[in-house]
């Protein structure tokens, strides 16, 4: 037995598996419950095996969130009790994204002492972030009119949901919320943009004092990235718990009947997802010149930890060593990558365009386009800064849904199939946010075309 053995046998008995429980949902033949069971763990140890000769940490993540829903749909109730594994990783990630944000962030700016480039680097981000989340909200408002998915909404007989609390935060709240009060604070709440701002201005308090004095600081500085991109890669073998966890615990708190009930909603946001990929953010990369095989090969691995763990943050790490291994430099990762997850939440944005009409059209409320609009906006500038916190999105929803006098009990029916949900706009946020930073390397004229070409995943 070989690689290719083990995938043929791993794409053959999915074949199998796959026409069976068809033969069964459709009742050409009823199938026994307890052979079904069977056969699907028989693929999944089929995929165990060509994990094992691939030897590879995306191929281990996925065959992981196979294992996750196969336990979720078997043992529901066992299920629930591995959310401690993807506790467990998502708090040693967040040991990390402090310190590898100051040190890369000070030794891009103070190691290249180009302040000028900090600055030019800030505002095409903003321009950039801009135009493409104002594209994903037009894409959001326009699949929900199409598909009605709200429309003649069913809820299933005793669903109850219990909403979040909504903290709705004022514009002047938003800004505030930029700037550090206290560094330490920052990093205890996990809060990124603070984070950054304070690393910015260090880096750039480094970079103007004499040589004598910033070198020690540069060296500790640079000591300090190294390491934290070491303890990544050894964080991310415990990743496959972390995330066969995660999905374990959706699939069996979730069941079946609430995802039936809401399908239309959820293929809704799949596909106009799908279409904001594949038709805006793979043609900004044909644009711009990035090898598109080769960075789908670099974010497949930050993606699925985002999809298996509802948090972008959970992907920042190992998104910023991989897109550093992709040809993008240092000093533009750093800083394009952590600022993304405050301005540029595509997968969020168009996720709460098509939420906020959805809730309308569940309640019978006529919503003219103009109206749809304002509220997409206002939900777009409302939510920067939710992508480290799985399921923030939601409680942005319910505030502004409550300014324009929408119902909650549609957002209540969402919260049904949130999780599943967020697994695909968090997804969506990092296949944006590692673009973002080779569009701006590309922008700056520093993004390593070989490199990129050569990537070659863990």
């Amino acid at each position: 037995m070989n690689k290719k053995k083990s995938g043929l046998l791993a794409v053959g008995l999915f074949t199998v598996t796959a026409i069976i429980h068809l033969i069964d949902i459709y009742k050409f033949q009823s199938v026994n419950p307890n052979a079904l069971r069977v056969i699907r763990w028989i693929f999944i140890l089929s995929l165990i095996l060509y994990a094992i000769y691939k030897k590879s940490l995306t191929t281990w993540i996925l065959t992981s969130m196979v294992i996750g829903v196969e336990i979720g749909l078997d043992f529901p109730e066992f299920a629930k009790n591995l959310k401690v594994l993807s506790n467990i990783f998502l708090r040693l990630v967040k040991t990390i994204i402090a310190p590898i944000l100051f040190s890369t962030l000070v030794v891009g700016i103070a190691g290249h002492s180009d302040l000028k480039q900090v600055g030019r680097m800030g505002w095409k981000s903003v321009l950039y972030f801009e135009v493409v989340t104002t594209i994903a909200l037009i894409i959001g408002l326009i699949a929900i009119n199409i598909s009605q998915a709200g429309v003649g909404i069913h809820i299933p007989a005793g669903f109850h949901e219990e909403l979040p609390k909504s903290a709705p935060h004022s514009w002047q709240e938003i800004i505030l919320d930029i700037f550090p009060e206290n560094f330490v604070k920052s990093i205890y709440h996990g809060d990124v943009l603070p984070i950054v701002v304070f690393s910015i201005i260090f880096g750039i308090a480094l970079a103007i004092i004499d040589e004598q004095k910033r070198k020690p600081m540069l060296l500790f500085s640079e000591s300090l990235a190294e390491t934290m991109f070491r303890f990544t890669n050894i964080i991310m073998y415990f990743a496959p718990f972390g995330v066969g966890g995660a999905i374990a615990v959706t699939v069996g708190h979730l069941g079946l009947d609430i995802l039936f009930s809401l399908m239309k909603l959820l293929l809704t946001l799949y596909v106009a997802l799908i279409a904001f990929v594949g038709g805006v953010l793979f043609s900004i990369a044909y644009f711009f010149k990035i090898p598109i095989k080769q960075f789908i090969r670099a974010v497949s691995e930050p993606v699925s930890i985002a999809f298996a763990t509802t948090s972008s943050e959970s992907a920042l790490p190992i998104a910023m060593e991989n897109m550093e291994k992709f040809g993008v430099p240092r000093k533009i990762v750093s800083f394009v990558l952590p600022t993304g997850y405050t301005f540029n939440l595509d997968g969020t944005t168009l996720y709460l365009s098509l939420a906020s009409v959805f809730a309308a059209q569940a309640a019978g409320m006529h919503m003219p386009i103009s109206t749809q609009i304002v509220m997409g906006l206002t939900l777009m500038l409302t939510s920067k800064g939710v992508a480290g916190v799985p399921r923030a999105s939601l409680v942005i929803l319910i505030g502004t849904a409550s300014s324009f006098g929408l119902p909650l009990w549609p957002i209540m029916a969402i919260l049904g199939i949130d999780e599943l949900m967020d697994m695909a706009r968090t997804s969506v946020n990092v296949i944006g946010n590692t673009l973002a930073s080779c569009v701006i390397a590309r922008w700056e004229g520093e993004f390593d075309h070989e490199k990129a070409l050569a990537f070659e995943p863990n």
